[in-house]
């Protein structure tokens, strides 16, 4: 195996990159190719976590009897597969970590990057 060559950031990457959604956690990211058994192969690099603390609350959500991290993102986000941006405000690795305690107050915030209100 090679070291691995980074293409410029920003999409398209190049024409063979995959098309990431901008909902996806993996948009943005820069792509790379490395050698792998005589055959180049292409890869997403890494996606750091971002620290809880970069979120502006919006409010919490106590986690019900029931509720799954996909059902709760379709009811706080509008959208099940983003679940990742919940795991994201409340610093869980593994989403089933969000819903695995009943009672549990979840972080609803704006999105990485958003102030919120000085005073909200």
């Amino acid at each position: 195996m090679t070291s691995p060559q980074l293409f410029p950031s920003g999409l398209p990457q190049s024409p063979e990159s995959p098309a990431f959604p901008a909902t996806s956690r993996y948009a943005g990211l820069p792509l790379a190719m490395a050698e792998l058994d005589g055959r180049q192969v292409r890869y997403v690099t890494r996606r750091f976590v971002p620290q809880p603390e970069r979120f502006a609350m919006l409010r919490e959500h106590p986690v019900a009897e029931g509720e799954r991290p996909d059902t709760l993102a379709a009811a706080e986000l509008g959208d099940p597969e983003r679940f990742w941006v919940l795991c994201d405000a409340n610093g869980a690795l593994h989403p089933a970590e969000l819903t695995s305690i009943v009672g549990r107050r979840l972080r609803i915030t704006l999105p990485e990057g958003v102030p919120g209100a000085a005073d909200a």
